[in-house]
């Protein structure tokens, strides 16, 4: 009677983390196309730290994991009495099956690990192996700790796809996910006090691994402490990374413009006067800016301009503080994208403007755009200095930063003044058409 309640439990087991895994990275797949769908990939960007690479592909890899692990399970329990070396054989393989799977969800739900150790505790009858296969359990559920890996380790995040819903749907979502956990934690102490009656020579076993877990549990407590000081490090960087480009940007207009001033204030102080005029628009524009930055980061030109008017004024502003050239071409009509592709375009025109300014004195500047194949390309040509050995410095790599988050590309060419080409996929619509 207690063979077939332990049996039951194990299949009741592996039956919720089969459900578990399957709903998560459905959910995320799901979730996916949604947004997709709407359209708001910007606004989910802006808050999460990354998103897997393929969903669909990892929803359905997922299901193909788990059904092995049911095959195995099924296999194990037919043979168990006879082929006791092929059993441990498919207990290392429910390890490495459990342990691709962790890794799929990006640390997001460890829990089928306490299926490995259940399963441990019951087949195994030889003292050391059992050791080893619990000690190796153990230490895969310490280190596949999603709020460890999380300081050093780039992982997005279930609840950040949670926190995409409204508020009574997260509510749902967030039970769901917090009963899943729960259930495997209850199934898998009730299955460890029958395993206990069953195999009285596993209680200490049992208790040093509750104790390590009980410490391991401690650690963890304090590593999500320094988690949450880490992303807070992470946030002043990324405002650091806006700021960056709209004071860097201003402030190379004023120098030039005073450089100007310098140079007309004997020859023509009511010339010299209209400068100072436009200078002081300029920073008042650039203070507004980086206020606006610091509340939401995102451009203010581009909030009360159309893409290509913000674009102009810029281009037009820092024409006549600096005295450069700037000129700017490009064969698409109407400049309509979506909020994160529009913010992308005028962070990368502005910050390449102000390298050609600050850092090659450039006095001719020319920026063509064209859409081709789905895509925006954008060549800024300067007549600067240029460079020999490219340096990726905070600009270089903030643009980088810029095109990669859409999935784009850029390109330096430093040997006849400098010139940033990148490409950057566009989410085209019939508006957009």
């Amino acid at each position: 009677m207690e063979e077939r309640t332990i049996l039951l439990l194990q299949g009741a087991l592996t039956l919720l983390n089969i459900v578990a895994v399957c709903l998560i990275s459905g959910f995320i797949y799901n979730t996916t196309e949604v947004i997709r769908h709407n359209y708001k990939a910007r606004v989910f960007l802006d808050y999460v730290e990354k998103v897997p690479h393929n969903p669909a592909e990892s929803f359905y890899l997922c299901i193909l994991l788990m059904g092995a692990l049911a095959v195995s399970f099924v296999v194990r329990n037919r043979i168990r009495k006879t082929y006791s070396k092929v059993v441990v054989g498919t207990l290392f393989f429910d390890i490495l099956v459990t342990l691709a799977v962790i890794w799929i969800l990006d640390f997001n739900y460890n829990g089928l690990l306490l299926l490995v150790f259940a399963e441990i505790l019951y087949y195994v009858s030889n003292r050391r192996i059992k050791i080893v296969l619990v000690a190796f359990a153990v230490m895969g559920f310490i280190v596949t700790n999603y709020d460890f890996l999380s300081l050093n380790l780039s992982l997005y995040n279930v609840k950040d796809y949670i926190g995409y819903y409204s508020g009574n749907v997260q509510q749902y979502l967030m039970s769901i996910y917090n009963i899943l956990f729960s259930l495997g934690i209850i199934l898998f102490i009730i299955y460890c006090i029958f395993v206990i009656n069953s195999q009285s020579n596993t209680i200490e076993e049992v208790n040093r691994l509750y104790h390590e877990l009980q410490s391991a549990n401690e650690q963890l407590r304090e590593y999500a402490d320094m988690s949450e000081q880490m992303a807070k490090t992470k946030e002043r960087n990324r405002l650091a990374r806006e700021i960056h480009d709209t004071l860097g940007h201003t402030l190379t207009g004023i120098t030039a413009g005073l450089d100007a001033c310098i140079t007309t204030i004997d020859i023509s102080p009511a010339q010299t006067k209209e400068q100072l005029r436009l200078l002081t628009q300029v920073s008042r524009d650039g203070i507004n800016e980086v206020r606006r930055s610091v509340s939401e980061l995102s451009p203010d030109t581009i909030e009360r301009l159309h893409l290509d008017a913000a674009i102009r004024k810029m281009i037009t502003d820092m024409s006549c503080v600096s005295g450069a050239e700037i000129l700017f071409e490009t064969n698409e009509k109407q400049l309509s994208f979506d909020e994160d592709e529009e913010n992308a375009i005028y962070r990368i025109i502005q910050e390449s403007i102000t390298n050609a300014l600050r850092h090659g004195k450039a006095s001719k500047i020319r920026i063509e755009m064209e859409k081709v194949d789905g895509e925006i390309r954008l060549t800024i040509r300067d007549n600067g200095v240029g460079c020999k050995e490219i340096k990726s410095g905070f600009g270089i790599k903030h643009i980088q930063e810029r095109a990669e988050m859409l999935h784009g590309r850029v390109t330096f060419d430093g040997r006849e003044g400098f010139t940033v080409f990148a490409i950057i996929p566009i989410r085209w619509g019939e508006k957009y058409d």
